[in-house]
């Protein structure tokens, strides 16, 4: 998925990858618990308290591929939700002022949880649903916070 966001690629990319930043915009994220480094860079990883629906749980980050101000790829736990997650960020073409943010999620087929076993499709509409709220409120937070 991707959205265009009225901001430059700095703007962007100090909100996807300074703490201080992500945890004002990304409402699922409560509190910061541990950051190995405060550089962007592959083996930095990140433990938050993260809100999912009304409960709160454990999310560790690890970032795996950093190319400064145009890529970030990761691996991510939420429980026992894992996946990987990868933002490209591109200027508009003609608009250097606007940039193109894409963002993958890569989940396994199937998880599973207590009782039972959350199939692809279930799996796919939580991605979905993790990655528009995400590019929503980045998009929000840096056309509103220059």
């Amino acid at each position: 998925m991707s959205t265009t966001v009225s901001a430059d690629r700095g703007r962007v990319w100090r909100a996807l990858t300074e703490p201080a930043e992500l945890i004002r915009w990304d409402e699922s994220l409560v509190t910061l618990l541990f950051n190995s480094d405060d550089r962007p860079q592959p083996g930095r990883s990140t433990r938050w308290r993260y809100r999912l629906g009304a409960t709160t749980i454990d999310m560790r980050n690890e970032l795996l591929e950093v190319i400064p101000g145009e890529f970030l790829r990761s691996a991510t736990a939420i429980g026992l939700f894992r996946f990987g997650e990868s933002y490209s960020l591109s200027t508009e073409v003609g608009d250097t002022d606007r940039t193109r943010l894409h963002h993958k999620l890569v989940a396994e087929n199937s998880l599973p949880v207590v009782g039972g076993l959350l199939d692809r499709f279930a799996i796919r509409r939580i991605a979905a649903g993790i990655i528009d709220t995400k590019l929503r409120s980045l998009q929000k937070w840096c056309e509103n916070q220059p």
